[in-house]
């Protein structure tokens, strides 16, 4: 008994019994120390974890975690990107450059779909029935299966302005000197760059590429380089665009157009010393001054330039810079490796933030006595919110088209329950007879009333509209006889015709959307032709029904709270009880103090050795060989429930992406060319980050700190809680360093096994999400969900060991 010495040893006397008047002031003091052994094994593992720290701060660079990288995944500010990546040692800085062809892309579209352009190429530049018909359809300038109703360009050009209206509309997007209209309603453009959805989309119109600094024109450099558009070799209009532009000279009328597109469409890039990208990639944004995104950031976020400002009006352009920086943020994210950089750049900050969220959570813990009652309440309340809500998404989700936005498909569910319920109403008060809304494959037997378009625009008489007057009772059944069709929604054709709609529709009295698709009355979620947001049949019934039973629930929410409304005003009553303890000895509040001043101190050094590791990316570990097509770059997509099987179901692994960490996939504008001749386009760029033992060992020691300092923390207040609850006198007592005395003299071993055995369970588990993070990337389903199953049931067991 002698060798274990008097700190941890027990009285002398081991017959002495434990009576009750040792219990009157606590916890017995007759006891030995616990699990001593665990102790030594706890060191050694911080002198492991200080070894792989330093030998990781050899390799690695947590510069990589953080800094920029452009659209093809190279790093800004650096001299060497890997697989022979762009030079950009002078250019830190990751700005924004305009996307042409999403910029320019509807300029081109309704110059090859005007009127003007569709004489020339219906009457002379296409020879045969079939092409013509194929350009029709890709114009939708007839009623056709691949389009749901006539484009909304900007309206319709003839040979008399098509020159000057499309020179005009370019000259926005070219000649800085006139950015000022490219964003009001009021230039050229109208209204198409804009509008909210175009600022809350600006991502899809910027290229993000490395330049010295964030604000780069062609005036603050020397040179400059030409780029004439030209559509998407895959582009539909990429054939019509070049039959216009190489049509003969001696084709009729063709000289104002074949000017147009050779002149109006050529825009000035930064010189490659500044840019060293395609010409394509370089060309500046009009309208748009970009700057850091805060005081040294190599990010670039912009604002609007001072002369659009002013002609916007200080409301608007605050909007619209609010909308765009929103949406130029939430590209920054890029996952746990990027955090940790991000860490690593901010510790200063992150140090104070943690303190004042300490301060706000201990003021919130004393004051939770006063008003635990109203957050219960909201938290209630807050519940049945979420019933409601989650009930109307889910619905809404279960019938959405694809390519057709969740609020768009909302307004069309609206707009139908209102037209169902009205029509309703209508025909209750008048009593008559109604015609049957129902109709068969693509609505040519359809006699029902509908007379709005499935976005709530209102039909023009058949007989008196005058943007197709082919469509009219004599040459068409469907329409026929006019005095019962009306303005009506039909889907007038004949059999011989090549171009028919999918579905009835009707011509809008609206100008700028000539024609659109409609929906019989009653029929809440149409069928989408097309195909659905959610491809399979079966998750779309399972949203469906969801969405009954999550409105369900919340009704049955309601009648719990109800029924048991005493026995939560109970609990609010026990936790304010509790909230005596901390007033009565208000030292323990010191425990957390110290407990999280320890724990962010652990967690910034943990995520500073940290970044050392996750930030080597091995050399091989991306191909970087060229791919023919996306789906075999980044890999194939079923959409199928997990239940589902079958080879519709079957999905294949991108090369880029068949391991976790996965890397990103980019389209290179010099392409190989294949084996078979075919291009090869398509590249992979590396992850920021990748995990290896190293890590894995930082990692298990990171836990079991982590899991070392919550136990100690709630041990030591259990211990004073005991103290309290066991003193004669409750008002006066000093339980905290009696606590912390008996802890760390006789329980500290057992603080040490009882966490280590919290961090190996929690490291099996984080284990299984790594491999299911690798199943998921070589599209392995029956492996995912079997490792999903494991963790649900290690999450389980790990909530059980915690309070043994």
């Amino acid at each position: 008994m002698a060798a274990c010495g008097a700190f941890c040893c027990p009285p002398a006397d081991p017959e002495d019994k434990v009576r009750p008047e040792h219990l009157q002031e606590g916890p017995v003091q007759n006891r030995s120390c616990t699990d001593i052994v665990f102790l030594p094994i706890f060191v050694a593992a911080q002198i492991i974890f200080i070894i792989v720290t330093i030998i990781g701060m050899q390799d690695g660079d947590p510069g990589k975690l953080y800094k920029p990288r452009d659209y093809r995944g190279a790093y800004c500010g650096v001299s060497e990107n890997w697989n022979n990546g762009p030079v950009t040692t002078d250019m830190p800085k990751l700005s924004y450059t305009m996307n042409v062809s999403s910029m320019a892309d509807t300029i081109m579209m309704q110059t090859v779909c005007s009127s003007y352009a569709s004489s020339l190429m219906t009457g002379y530049l296409l020879a045969t029935q079939q092409e013509k018909d194929d350009y029709l359809c890709d114009c939708c300038l007839s009623p056709c299966a691949k389009c749901d109703g006539a484009f909304d360009l900007g309206g319709d050009l003839l040979s008399t302005d098509l020159a000057s209206v499309i020179s005009s509309k370019m000259a926005e997007l070219t000649d800085p000197a006139q950015a000022q209209s490219l964003f009001s309603p009021g230039g050229f453009n109208g209204d198409t760059f804009s509008t909210q959805n175009f600022w809350e989309q600006v991502t899809k119109y910027v290229n993000q590429v490395c330049v010295p600094e964030c604000m780069m024109t062609v005036d603050n450099t020397t040179g400059s380089r030409d780029y004439v558009y030209t559509p998407s070799p895959d582009s539909a209009f990429y054939g019509y665009w070049n039959k216009l532009l190489n049509a003969e000279d001696s084709t009729p009328n063709i000289g104002p157009i074949k000017a147009t597109i050779a002149t109006a469409f050529t825009f000035t890039a930064l010189p490659a010393e500044v840019c060293p990208y395609h010409e394509s990639l370089c060309v500046p944004m009009p309208g748009m001054i970009f700057k850091e995104l805060s005081s040294g950031s190599n990010y670039c976020t912009f604002e609007l330039a001072a002369d659009v400002a002013n002609a916007l009006g200080s409301l608007a352009s605050s909007a619209f810079e609010s909308l765009g920086f929103d949406s130029i943020n939430g590209a920054f994210s890029e996952s746990f490796g990027k955090f940790a950089g991000d860490f690593q750049a901010s510790l200063d900050t992150f140090i104070i933030v943690s303190v004042l969220s300490f301060g706000v959570g201990l003021s919130f813990l004393v004051l939770l006595r006063f008003f635990i009652g109203a957050c219960v309440w909201i938290a209630v309340l807050c519940t049945i919110l979420f019933f409601f809500f989650g009930g109307f998404f889910t619905f809404v989700l279960s019938g959405q088209c694809e390519g057709v936005g969740l609020l768009e498909t909302g307004h069309q569910a609206a707009v139908a329950i209102v037209v169902a319920g009205t029509t309703a109403v209508k025909d209750a008060i008048s009593g008559e007879d109604v015609p049957s809304e129902d109709m068969t494959g693509i609505g040519g037997d359809y006699i029902g009333r509908q007379q709005y378009t499935r976005l709530g625009k209102k039909c023009d008489t058949w007989e008196t509209q005058t943007w197709r007057e082919v469509y009219r009772a004599e040459n068409y059944a469907a329409l026929s006889p006019a005095i019962r069709t009306k303005n009506y929604c039909r889907n007038p054709y004949n059999e011989t015709d090549d171009l028919k709609a999918k579905t009835i529709w009707c011509v809008t009295t609206d100008p700028d959307v000539p024609w659109e698709e409609c929906i019989p009355i009653g029929v809440i979620q149409p069928e989408c032709q097309r195909g659905y947001a959610v491809g399979s049949a079966t998750m779309r019934d399972a949203l469906y029904y969801s969405s009954f039973v999550i409105w369900a629930l919340g009704i049955v929410w309601i009648v719990l709270v109800i029924v048991l409304i005493n026995r939560i005003r109970l609990a609010i009553a026990l936790n304010k009880v509790a909230a005596v303890f901390v007033a009565t000895n208000p030292t323990v509040l010191l425990i957390p103090i110290v407990q999280a001043i320890c724990a962010i101190i652990w967690v910034a050094l943990w995520c500073l050795s940290a970044s050392f590791l996750l930030s080597q990316v091995p050399d091989t570990y991306t191909p970087k060989a060229a791919y023919a097509t996306f789906s075999e770059a980044f890999g194939t997509v079923s959409g199928c429930a997990f239940w589902e099987t079958g080879p519709e179901c079957t999905e294949i692994a991108g090369q880029c992406t068949n391991k976790w960490p996965t890397g990103t996939v980019w389209k290179d504008n010099n392409c190989e060319v294949g084996p078979n001749g075919e291009q090869m386009c398509w590249r992979c760029a590396p992850p920021r980050y990748v995990f290896d033992v190293r890590f894995a060992v930082s990692f298990f020691v990171y836990l079991w700190n982590n899991a070392f300092n919550i136990a100690l923390g709630q041990m030591l207040i259990a211990m004073c809680v005991s103290l309290w609850f066991f003193s004669r006198d409750k008002t006066s007592t000093f339980v905290v360093k009696r606590g912390i005395k008996t802890i760390l003299r006789y329980h500290i071993g057992t603080v040490a096994f009882g966490s280590f055995i919290v961090a190996v369970v929690q490291f099996i588990r984080y284990l299984m999400k790594y491999f299911e993070k690798q199943a998921q990337a070589q599209k392995n389903r029956v492996m995912v969900l079997v490792l999903k199953a494991v963790q649900c049931c290690i999450w389980c067991f790990e909530k059980c060991i915690k309070f043994l």
